[in-house]
């Protein structure tokens, strides 16, 4: 999924800024290749135009993004590419999930929720982090320590984040099951993801 919205632009290259012009002719560049990625769905049916106009929506937004993030460099916007870039792969997984039914389909959606949870989640940590880090580097050595325990707490913050999402997943897949095998399975999930 990453891939499929994945663009040109980096964000290591985003630090090199670019013109108002540069920026004015990427975005309406972006804005070209949306209105042609949507007449190709046209071509589709069903939830196969669904995904596809998913995917043409996601692409355009997390490049817009991006273009934003290299006009104007920040961590803020780096920060912001992530999300887009998070929420974008959780639509068009979404979108997936619909080819589904039954209890696969409530597994692939909050298989779907856990990674943009996770996405996100490494987003604000590592903004966090950033800021934190910039902070310090203008400050004295007890600012450092202070950023280091920022930067940890964040880590921390998503791990947890990240932990409760992916004890959702399991907990639904344990739903395909009933009586002894179900209970069996959650208690299994509780004791891998430290749950009582």
């Amino acid at each position: 999924m990453v891939a499929a919205i994945s663009l040109a632009f980096s964000i290591g290259a985003m630090a090199q800024g670019m013109s108002n012009e540069q920026h004015k002719s990427a975005i309406a560049g972006i804005a070209a290749e949306y209105k042609s990625s949507v007449a190709a769905c046209g071509s589709l049916a069903g939830n196969a135009q669904d995904i596809c106009k998913a995917e043409a929506s996601g692409k355009e937004k997390v490049a817009k993004a991006e273009v934003d993030a290299k006009y104007k460099p920040s961590e803020d916007a780096s920060y912001n590419v992530r999300v887009v870039r998070a929420d974008a792969n959780y639509t068009l997984a979404k979108e997936r999930c619909d080819d589904k039914a039954g209890n696969i389909k409530d597994v692939c959606m909050k298989e779907a929720k856990a990674a943009e949870v996770s996405a996100k989640a490494d987003a604000k940590a590592q903004l966090t982090t950033a800021k934190a880090n910039e902070k310090a580097a203008k400050s004295s050595t007890k600012a450092n320590n202070t950023a280091s325990e920022q930067g940890a707490d964040a880590r921390k913050d998503a791990a947890s984040d990240k932990q409760d999402a992916d004890y959702a997943v399991a907990r639904e897949k344990c739903d395909a099951y009933s009586g002894d095998a179900k209970s069996s399975c959650m208690n299994e999930a509780k004791a891998r993801f430290g749950k009582s």
